[in-house]
Parts: C-alpha cells; sequence; structure tokens
C-alpha cells in the first residue's frame, strides 16, 4: 500500500495511550489522571523498509526508526520498556538526593496501547505490521523545520524559515508574543513546547511577517506557528529567538526610495527591480575587510546584520520581478526565499560553478507563472553548442584569450514567465553578473555575445515574441564596448575594448547582435557602485524600446545618503551596489 505513494507520510491520529501506578502522583496535577494520550507523527518514505515514529511521552520528544513489517507489539513493548527505564532511573536519582539505599525492585511495567482517531477508533491489536497500524488514510500539515532569524531589529520585518508538508503556509496561523521581562541570557532554544512554556508575554500580533517596536528593544520574540491545510490544522509548534531584538540604524538609503513603491505596480505593468547584493564569501575576506571596505563598522559587514536591511529593502520595493547576483546558497535557501515568499514571490536560483554564490530571480506569483528555465555557463555554452561555433572560431585566432575566457565561470539566468491575466502575454527575463576584472572587456564582450544568441534562440523557440527584460551586474560603464553593443546592436571592430587586457590578448572583430539596439530603463546613472576607490554605473536593465515602455524609475539614494558614512557598503546600506528599480509597460 505504502509503495504506490509519492511522497512522505505524516500520520499524526494515531495516539498512544500509557498507563502506570508509578507515575500516577507525580502526573496526575498536571496531566489530571494516570492515563495520557499522546499523538504519534509517523512519517514512511516510499521504498524504504524503515519508518520513522515520533511521539511526545510524560515531557520529552521520542524518534523510533522500525521496519515497516515488524509486528506493532515489539514497538509497544520498547516504549514500555524505554519508560520503565526512565522511571528506574529517577527514582534512583531521588533516594541518592535524599541519602537512601536504591531499591533493587524492577519497575512495574507500563502498559502502552495504540488508539487510532484519537482513542475514538478503538485499539489496534499488537499483531498488525508497523506498515498497517500506523497509518489511517489522514494527511495532516507538519512543519519539518522551524526556526527564527539569528538577528532581530526594531522597525525591520522578522519572518521565521519554515518547511512544511501536507499544509499551505497561507492557510497556516502565526501568533507574536514577547518576553515581558528583557532578556538577561545568552542562550536560548529556537523551539519548544506549549507546556514547558512558563514564562509570561505580551502578545504582539498575528502574521506570518511582523515588523518589532523599539518598545521590543531588548526583549526576545515569541512565535505560535499552527500548520494548516485549508481548516485542517496539525500539531502546533511554537519558537523563540535566540537572541533580543536590538536597535535599528535608523534612517536607510533605501527609506526615501520606498516612498515611491509604497503600492504595486498595476497591471499591465510591472516593476522590475536588479541589485548586487554583496555576497557574504567576499564580505567577510581580509582583502574587503582592509582594502576595499575599511571604512565599514566590521558589525555592518556582518552576515546576519546585512541580512536584515536587505530584507526590509527589498520587501518596500513592491516589485513583481527581481533579479539578483552574488547571492550566497544559504541565504537563498534561509533567508530570502522564506521571506519573500511571505511577501508573495517565488524564486529560482542558479549557483556558479564550483562557487558558493549566484543569481536568483524572484516574480509575483499572484502576477506570473514560471513556463521554463533555460540557464547556462557562458564558457561551457560557447565551447559546445552549434549555436555559438562562429564565435569561437573567432575566438580561438588568440588562444591566450580563448583560454581565459573559456575558464569564466559566469552564468546567465534565463526564465520564461506567463502573465496570469493574459496566458498568452510571455516576457523573457535574463539575469547575469560578468565577468569582474577592469582589463577583462574582451572576455564580457564575448560573454555578452554568447548570452544575446541564447537568449534570441530561447525566445524564438519556446516564446516567439516575447519581450525581453535583462538584468544584472555587467561590470561595464557606460562607454564600455560591453553597453555600445547593447544600445547599438554592434560593437566596431577599433574599439579599445577588444585590447583591453594588452596586445597579447587581443581579438579585434566586429560583433553584430542578434537583438535590434536595447535600452537601459534606468538610464546611465553617475554610479551604481560606490566604493573607496571606484564609483560608477556598472548594472543596468535593458529593454526592447519598441515592446516595452519605461513608466518610472525609481530615484536613487541623492550622493548625501551615500556618502553619510563615507562610501557602500555602510551601517545604513547592505552592499556595495545600490538597486535598480522601475516600472515597464508592454502592450497587453
Amino acid at each position: 500500500m505504502l509503495s504506490h505513494l509519492s511522497a512522505a507520510l505524516l500520520l499524526p491520529p494515531r495516539r498512544l495511550l500509557s498507563s502506570s501506578p508509578r507515575t500516577l502522583t507525580r502526573a496526575c496535577s498536571l496531566l489530571r489522571g494516570s492515563r495520557r494520550m499522546e499523538p504519534a507523527v509517523v512519517r514512511c518514505l516510499p521504498g524504504e523498509p524503515k519508518l520513522t515514529i515520533s511521539f511526545r511521552l510524560d515531557g520529552s520528544n521520542k524518534h523510533m526508526l522500525r521496519d515497516q513489517d515488524e509486528a506493532l507489539g515489539k514497538v509497544l513493548s520498547r516504549i514500555s520498556n524505554n519508560i520503565a527505564k526512565g522511571q528506574g532511573k529517577a527514582k534512583k536519582k531521588t533516594k541518592r538526593i535524599k541519602g537512601q539505599q536504591p531499591s533493587c525492585e524492577a519497575p512495574e511495567p507500563t502498559v502502552v496501547k495504540l488508539y487510532c482517531g484519537g482513542g475514538g477508533g478503538g485499539e489496534v491489536a499488537d499483531t498488525v505490521l508497523n506498515s498497517e497500524a500506523w497509518q489511517d488514510g489522514a494527511k495532516r500539515a507538519h512543519f519539518t523545520n522551524a526556526e527564527l532569524p539569528a538577528s532581530l531589529m526594531a522597525e525591520f520585518p522578522v519572518c521565521p524559515n519554515l518547511e512544511l508538508e501536507f499544509g499551505n503556509l497561507q492557510d497556516c496561523e502565526f501568533t507574536w508574543h514577547k518576553e515581558n521581562t528583557p532578556n538577561t541570557r545568552s542562550e536560548s532554544s529556537q523551539i519548544f513546547i506549549t507546556q514547558s512554556n512558563k514564562c509570561k508575554n505580551e502578545r504582539l500580533g498575528c502574521g506570518r511577517v511582523h515588523v518589532p517596536s523599539n518598545q521590543d528593544i531588548g526583549h526576545r520574540l515569541k512565535l505560535r506557528c499552527t500548520p494548516k491545510d485549508g481548516e485542517r490544522s496539525g500539531q502546533v509548534k511554537e519558537l523563540i529567538s535566540v537572541g533580543a531584538v536590538e536597535a535599528g540604524p535608523g534612517v536607510c538609503t533605501f527609506d526615501n526610495r520606498h516612498a515611491y513603491t509604497i503600492k504595486e505596480a498595476e497591471w499591465p505593468s510591472a516593476r522590475v527591480m536588479s541589485y548586487n547584493i554583496l555576497a557574504d564569501v567576499y564580505a567577510q575576506t581580509e582583502l574587503s575587510k582592509t582594502v576595499l571596505y575599511p571604512y565599514c563598522a566590521p558589525y555592518a559587514l556582518q552576515l546576519d546584520y546585512r541580512l536584515n536591511l536587505i530584507k526590509k529593502e527589498l520587501a518596500g520595493y513592491n516589485a513583481d520581478i527581481i533579479c539578483l547576483q552574488e547571492v550566497d546558497k544559504a541565504v537563498f535557501t534561509d533567508s530570502l526565499t522564506p521571506t519573500l515568499d511571505a511577501f508573495g514571490l517565488d524564486g529560482v536560483f542558479r549557483v556558479k560553478d564550483k562557487q558558493h554564490e549566484g543569481l536568483a530571480t524572484f516574480y509575483r506569483r499572484s502576477k506570473f507563472k514560471l513556463l521554463s528555465q533555460h540557464d547556462i555557463m557562458l564558457s561551457e555554452a560557447l565551447s559546445s553548442e552549434a549555436l555559438h561555433s562562429e564565435l569561437l572560431e573567432r575566438l580561438s585566432v588568440n588562444s591566450a584569450l580563448k583560454e581565459k575566457t573559456l575558464q569564466r565561470s559566469t552564468t546567465l539566468q534565463v526564465s520564461v514567465l506567463e502573465d496570469l491575466n493574459k496566458p498568452d502575454r510571455k516576457v523573457c527575463v535574463a539575469n547575469t553578473h560578468l565577468y569582474f576584472h577592469p582589463k577583462g572587456g574582451n572576455v564580457r564582450l564575448f560573454q555578452m555575445g554568447v548570452a544575446l544568441k541564447h537568449l534570441s534562440h530561447v525566445i524564438r523557440e519556446v516564446a516567439p515574441g516575447a519581450p525581453l527584460i535583462f538584468c544584472g551586474d555587467f561590470n561595464s560603464l557606460p562607454n564600455s564596448g560591453n553597453i555600445i553593443f547593447y544600445t547599438n546592436a554592434e560593437v566596431p571592430q577599433q574599439h579599445a575594448d577588444w585590447s583591453s587586457s594588452g596586445p597579447e590578448e587581443s581579438c579585434r572583430m566586429e560583433l553584430l547582435s542578434d537583438f535590434p539596439p536595447l535600452l537601459s530603463a534606468c538610464g546611465q546613472p553617475a554610479y551604481t557602485n560606490y566604493v573607496g576607490g571606484f564609483h560608477g554605473c556598472l548594472d543596468y536593465i535593458f529593454i526592447q524600446p519598441d515592446s516595452m515602455q519605461v513608466e518610472q524609475v525609481i530615484p536613487l539614494p541623492s550622493h548625501q545618503e551615500v556618502t553619510t558614512y563615507e562610501a557602500l557598503p555602510s551601517v545604513a546600506h547592505p552592499s556595495d551596489h545600490i538597486a535598480l528599480v522601475c516600472d515597464l509597460r508592454w502592450n497587453p
């Protein structure tokens, strides 16, 4: 029977009933009797010989891994023996404390029975196999993982990281509380059981996302999560924050920008955002701390601190399409995905080859549906796909440049989205982060030759007529060959970037685009990257002006805001780049 199931089973309705005269005295005040009914959660993966039985008995969590073809009686006997051993150890410890001689008398056995349907469905016979005994055909919502962020700041959104089986996060119920007594402990458990929580607390509100106020500073937060699937509820889980709420940095560089994005863009427009959020693997290097960002307070380079700012900034733009660069794998999974999911966005991730960071694209699920993905590593596509054979042949004229270009792990993330308001209305969203080296203009030209050829092929084969939105950190100034390639649809062989790394790696050629001239939707700001030793425009959102129009460009922070703490990143800005945000409209 279980072999036909395609997902893990979660079966909470089975209940264990235990009865023991020796536990009556210490249990009756809490449980009002010696007979205790405890829900059992059973997890059974199709094709595996074992199942896991989890339950709570006498105040502690129990987990058992048992054979599916084993008789139920053996499991119940094992539970009974464990209870007896625990009672024996507790009694010996009590007598030692009181100075009494421990008794050799064996503990009286505890009777353990399994009942279905909350006890109303009758006792399950000991001879029934585990594969049948623990199953009654009902699946209940259940959190397989639940935790709060490690760092909490006043006026910054807090969202739990939740993994749910057999339920819908949109149906789940959440209640937030804070400890009335300010936190004085440095350690605490993330997960605790309701019955063991004896601290008085004050209710703050409900909802999956909570924004602590300044009145919460110094207090730890508590969250009660009820997993649900429609009206059906699963076992409640309660969380407590590891640390207390801390004071925020005050005004951030993005606060004034949020005044332009209080509301979502109205159909048929869409708000698009591109942002290099500075990967933690780069922010924490000695080079970053001492050379690149020596002006930045060390705590402001810490990931937990920066994530508070990043999540608030992203949520406040109310964007429909978000393209991010330098996204750590763990940041995507554990932080951005749960937070942006709570704000109505789904996301996809593409990690760079042999690295720990990559590209992420999020889209508002009430407006768009992901139809297909067509991600590539540019060097791999150049060397192996017939589509790029002509470009590879021209690159091969210079072996040194060819080797350097093919060593790059630069990735192109491509997502084809469908408009839910009008299913035949599609858009191709591309996201990339090009080779970073200041003298790598020639490498970047070949990378973009591959990228635009690939995008043209995807649109032609998968979504004919769909407009292109191309976001990213292109590591290219406005006068570079790369940007000329986009905006003019060609780059002449005389352009200096063909020899950007010296005459020994020169490869001059005329490069033609598969697209008509593209438009930089946010123009060419004075800078989108501002660090101590450099500032310039490196980030762009390119569109096809014949099929898409710019309705609004969200103003960038003022120069005074950017330089308040000398440069970026800072205590008021989480990255060395500045997000580009604009509203785009294309014909419905």
